[in-house]
């Protein structure tokens, strides 16, 4: 993830310039600058574009004030700009997402997406596969909106771990109310949603299984995932999320690429995953493209 105002497109060309010829994980590049970088990089555009900022800072953009604080936070983007962000993107081929954690934000952002579907078409405007990111007060009136618009959320589970329940820093900013329904994991998936989880490192730490035990275990009883879609989540939903499981990534199946990891850890019986809540699993084996980046003997 680059852009002007965070460092620069010789940056991101020479992490992917680098990441063509050495093994290690594979990369995906996102411009939030101008288009046409966009395209001479190889790289996705938007990736992040800010919406609006973030509840602790009180700059999340709700529909009703903060508890406590007598406004509603910062909206960046109007409809019509997220509009043409997306017609653009979406007439290019490329895929763009966007940085929408308050409801009003969601909102504006959904607006947007609306009027270039009406434009280029919802079926058009759903194979670009644009993505939210964060959307954490997702409300019952977006969720319908957000899968038909096609559209991946990429969240953050670990936020919930950190910044819910009860006496949270969103039960501060919120209130108790809005602040249980935050990042309703359950609802989404129940919707059709695609999700990713990520960590948005370094706010949270890059902890994959930290990331499922979170969705599994989170403060809404409601809210929580099974075992298996929080896997998923965690390892498919991210490939989905970069448009490369049309490359064959994502699934294991003959013919396709032989990218996987093994883990030796407790196991429940949902599909012999290990236990979300015992202690980490192990890394045995990490494998990319079939060559063995990581390999520890039992």
């Amino acid at each position: 993830m680059a852009g002007p105002d965070v460092s620069s497109a010789d940056d991101l060309a020479g992490l992917l310039a680098h990441a063509a010829t050495v093994p290690g994980p594979q990369i995906h590049g996102y411009w939030a600058g101008d288009l046409t970088t966009a395209r001479t990089l190889g790289a996705a555009w938007g990736g992040d574009t800010f919406v609006d900022g973030s509840l602790g800072s009180h700059t999340a953009a709700l529909h009703s004030p903060y508890a406590d604080a007598p406004h509603h936070g910062t909206l960046h983007l109007d409809a019509a700009a997220v509009r043409d962000i997306a017609l653009s993107a979406t007439t290019a081929g490329l895929q763009t997402g966007f940085h929408a954690i308050g409801d009003a934000a969601l909102t504006t952002v959904l607006d947007g997406l609306a009027a270039a579907a009406a434009r280029t078409g919802h079926a058009h405007l759903r194979a670009a596969r644009h993505r939210l990111e964060h959307a954490e007060m997702t409300t019952t009136d977006h969720l319908g909106r957000i899968a038909a618009l096609g559209l991946v959320v990429s969240t953050q589970p670990a936020f919930d771990t950190r910044w819910g329940g009860p006496t949270g820093m969103y039960a501060t900013r919120l209130g108790p109310a809005r602040a249980a329904a935050m990042n309703p994991y359950a609802a989404m998936a129940g919707a059709g949603i695609t999700l990713a989880f990520g960590s948005d490192a370094p706010v949270t730490p890059l902890d994959p299984w930290g990331a499922v035990r979170a969705a599994t275990g989170h403060h809404t009883p409601g809210a929580r995932l099974s075992p298996h879609a929080a896997f998923t989540a965690a390892t498919r939903g991210g490939w989905y999320a970069a448009r490369a499981e049309d490359d064959g990534h994502g699934i294991l199946a003959p013919g396709h690429p032989a990218t996987y990891a093994i883990w030796d850890g407790p196991r429940t019986g949902d599909w012999a995953l290990p236990d979300p809540h015992a202690p980490t699993p192990q890394c045995r084996r990490t494998v990319l493209r079939g060559r063995i980046l990581h390999d520890t003997p039992r």
